[in-house]
């Protein structure tokens, strides 16, 4: 729980009333490998906080061949936004990479949050704002390098997480072959 606060108080301050009624509202969940937290075609009803773990989104395009867009690692909130805020139906999955442990807020107690904690919306929208800058900074390089500048864009950007990722991820989400994928480590080894 701890990781959780030093994450949220960086955006914002929190009494400590705030923070207990903040942590009733928690669970705990575990997640195993390849497990999903939250799937395409379901509508997202929690948000979470990786405390130990990697996730990835995924999606399968028209010619159903998965696709990685990216990965979130510890000490980030993780939810499918658009699914969650408009109760829509997901267009992507949301899987362990790793065996995970998360803090999870269902979304009636995440909304009871939003409505109870004064400065809790503002918090939140710097959190989002955050996580959607980091996105385009992870995705925006890789669009039109080459294979190799691309692969060695990706070592810079999840350095901590790297070795713990399936190289078919990796593979996916720089959108070459997995054999591609080996030639290219293979040649800037």
């Amino acid at each position: 729980m701890k990781e959780l606060f030093d994450f949220i108080l960086r955006f914002g301050n929190l009494n400590p009333q705030q923070i207990d009624f903040i942590a009733g509202k928690s669970i705990t969940l575990e997640l195993k490998k390849d497990e999903y937290f939250s799937e395409a075609g379901k509508i997202a009803r929690q948000v979470g906080f990786i405390v130990d773990g990697i996730l990835r989104v995924c999606y399968y395009n028209n010619q159903g061949e998965e696709i990685t867009k990216y990965f979130i690692e510890e000490n980030n909130l993780v939810v499918d936004l658009e699914s969650f805020n408009n109760e829509i139906c997901s267009s992507a999955y949301v899987q362990a990479v790793t065996d995970c442990k998360m803090i999870v807020f269902q979304r009636k107690d995440w909304l009871e949050l939003l409505q109870t904690i004064v400065g809790w919306d503002t918090i939140v929208n710097k959190i989002t704002t955050r996580a959607l800058m980091q996105k385009v900074e992870r995705r925006s390089p890789l669009v039109s390098e080459d294979a190799t500048t691309r692969y060695l864009k990706f070592l810079e950007i999840y350095l901590t997480v790297v070795n713990r990722i399936p190289l078919s991820y990796i593979a996916s989400y720089l959108g070459v072959t997995q054999s591609s994928l080996s030639r290219i480590r293979k040649n800037i080894r």
